[in-house]
């Protein structure tokens, strides 16, 4: 956290822990300018496009029956235990919770060979042995640079907490979605945390006297200056950058009460059903409170910021899509009734306002889990793990629309055409964020970002 006294005297051991606010890394490397004030990312030089991608992970792992490939001609137990619903695209159905989605059909990809690769609870398709134990948006970073002209971090993370202080923490256990791998610290992913508010997060010790005078602030960013190293370059830059973070539009991109009130409502997933009757013999009866609070909210969050030019946004509602019928997690039907609502109208509601505000081809989102689930309903009513076959969508980025990328086998298990792997998941989105012919050929780029861009992209995608 940012402590600044009232003597305003720092020394070298002070100004470091202004450089590492508690929020994800506010540290002077990702304060300084890392893009030309005033210019696109794609026009510095950058081996990058001006696209980028909001990649929601459905921890926990969807279901592909119930979402996006229901073969009601299979028999009772393998079928979707949801039903299905007729889309947008002629002779292909969605499961049955799935209304809004299926009207949009004929703007999304839906991949119905996808295979995650094993049954394991992790988060194998953000962070992974494919992306080199880094998140996706680390990746990223590391040719993009972790913050554009304005400050705005170009990777971020957002848990439900980004919006919703009252929600849970973010699940761990599994996978951390701020790792950086390979790549250095000031790639790690952004993560506000608290009613979207930066200025809350850093708890300003100031006297609010003091945080009106911009002078105070930079004076001890002065202090500091003589305290930190001498070959320590660009510090005028860095102390203004500071202050214009802190306290300017950067901070205010965090922030969804800074939207329409009318825009605000209509994210809303929080009035889709009276979340009091959640059934509270599941243990899960909090995440799954949390992700209908919180989901619409948080992809409002997201366009926000990739609006304002963050290149890759993780979002995820916490460990809610394992639906085995145990004490944990509810069976199918119930379990998507209460998890489908929000899905449902979150992702539709982000794809229109991305549509209504002309950044359809500029910003690709990715939905996915893990893994998928069993052929077979368990005697419970559930769904075990499974990672022969899982949901996959993608929408937006440039990429064709209506389509359905792939054959399942009869029993929904394994896939019947040539299989999508989490590698071409990762081509797919490399493809779209970087210019790949000048990313080989640029200077200083990591071997492990060479060998992501040169996954082969989802057949059919990216040209």
């Amino acid at each position: 956290m940012l402590h600044i006294g009232d003597s305003a005297r720092l020394g070298r051991r002070d100004f470091l822990r202004v450089g590492s606010l508690a929020l994800g890394g506010l540290s002077l490397p990702w304060i300084i300018p890392q893009a030309q004030a005033g210019a696109k990312l794609s026009e510095t030089g950058k081996p990058v496009t001006d696209k980028s991608v909001v990649f929601l992970f459905l921890h926990g792992g969807p279901s592909q029956f119930e979402t996006f490939d229901p073969k009601m001609t299979a028999p009772k137990e393998i079928r979707s235990a949801t039903g299905e619903i007729q889309t947008a695209i002629p002779g292909i159905t969605f499961g049955g919770t799935f209304p809004k989605l299926a009207k949009r059909a004929d703007r999304l990809c839906i991949v119905r060979s996808f295979v995650p690769g094993d049954a394991n609870h992790d988060i194998k398709t953000i962070v992974g042995k494919d992306s080199f134990g880094a998140n996706l948006g680390s990746a990223y970073a590391s040719a993009a640079g972790s913050n554009n002209d304005s400050g705005l971090p170009l990777n971020c993370v957002l848990f439900p907490r980004a919006v919703d202080s009252s929600a849970g923490s973010e699940q761990t256990g599994f996978g951390k979605f701020t790792a950086n791998g390979p790549f250095p610290a000031s790639t790690s992913p952004f993560q506000p945390d608290g009613n979207g508010s930066l200025k809350k997060d850093m708890k300003l010790n100031l006297p609010l006297d003091r945080l009106d005078d911009r002078r105070a602030m930079l004076n001890a960013f002065d202090t500091a200056k003589t305290a930190f190293d001498a070959n320590f370059e660009s510090m005028d830059a860095a102390r203004q950058r500071a202050f214009s973070i802190l306290l300017g539009n950067a901070s205010d991109a965090f922030d969804i009460n800074k939207e329409d009130a009318k825009t605000v409502e209509k994210y809303d997933t929080a009035k889709l059903f009276d979340v009091s009757k959640i059934d509270k013999k599941w243990n899960n009866h909090k995440h799954y409170t949390d992700n209908a609070r919180t989901l619409g909210k948080l992809m409002l969050l997201a366009r926000r910021l990739v609006e304002r030019g963050a290149g890759f946004v993780t979002v995820t509602t916490n460990f809610v899509w394992d639906m085995h019928a145990d004490s944990n997690n509810a069976h199918m039907t119930e379990g998507m009734g209460y998890m489908a609502p929000p899905l449902d109208h979150a992702v539709s509601t982000f794809l229109d306002d991305l549509r209504d505000r002309g950044l359809s081809d500029k910003v690709l989102l990715v939905v996915c889990g893990e893994m998928g689930r069993t052929p077979r309903i368990n005697t419970k009513g559930g769904r075990d793990h499974w990672g022969n076959l899982g949901p996959l969508l993608l929408a937006g980025g440039g990429l064709p629309e209506g389509v359905v990328i792939g054959k399942s086998s009869a029993n929904g298990g394994e896939p019947n055409s040539d299989p999508i792997r989490v590698s071409n998941l990762i081509g797919t989105v490399m493809h779209t964020l970087f210019d790949v012919g000048k990313l080989r050929i640029t200077r200083g780029i990591s071997r492990e970002l060479l060998a992501m861009a040169d996954y082969a992209p989802i057949r059919g995608l990216n040209g």
